[in-house]
């Protein structure tokens, strides 16, 4: 029996390829519609960490007895952990690292517990030249349920400095 072997293919489209990796993309090369996502599977320890981070010790996060007692029937992840993912997208992927945050909106849709993943998504909406502005959609998914979604507006460098 031969063993199968993977064929090289071509660099991801989604992820910039340069000399200097620790650049993302230029405003120069964003275009309407490109997207990219992360996903992470949410464990006791992040909502801990994150709570010890943030200083947010609200009960519903990290007492059982407590959080068994809301509407959520168990403790979830904070709003804001979720809400990170888009950052984490927008930072290192698309536009990737060098872009500043503008702004960020944000709406809630359903809770995130421990051991869901979270797969964030952020896509291009509008590219503002005059301030080398990129709007984009934002939506925070566990399977096929919306758990957040939004927009952002950052700020991506320009090759035109």
């Amino acid at each position: 029996m031969t063993a199968m072997v993977p064929t090289p293919t071509s660099a991801s489209t989604s992820t910039p390829c340069r000399e200097d990796s620790m650049h993302g993309y230029y405003f120069e090369e964003l275009e309407i519609g490109m997207c990219d996502f992360y996903g992470k599977t949410v464990t006791d320890a992040d909502i801990v960490m994150f709570a010890g981070i943030s200083g947010d010790t609200n009960p519903v996060h990290l007492n059982h007895e407590f959080a068994s007692k809301t509407p959520f029937e168990g403790r979830i992840a904070h709003g804001m952990l979720t809400a990170s993912f888009i950052s984490t997208v927008i930072g290192t992927k698309l536009p990737g690292p060098g872009c500043i945050y503008i702004s960020q909106g944000l709406r809630f849709k359903a809770p995130v517990k421990t051991g869901d993943t979270v797969v964030a998504r952020a896509t291009i909406t509008k590219l503002i030249p005059e301030r080398h502005f990129v709007e984009l959609a934002c939506v925070c998914t566990v399977g096929e349920r919306v758990v957040l979604d939004g927009e952002a507006t950052v700020m991506a460098p320009s090759l035109k400095r």
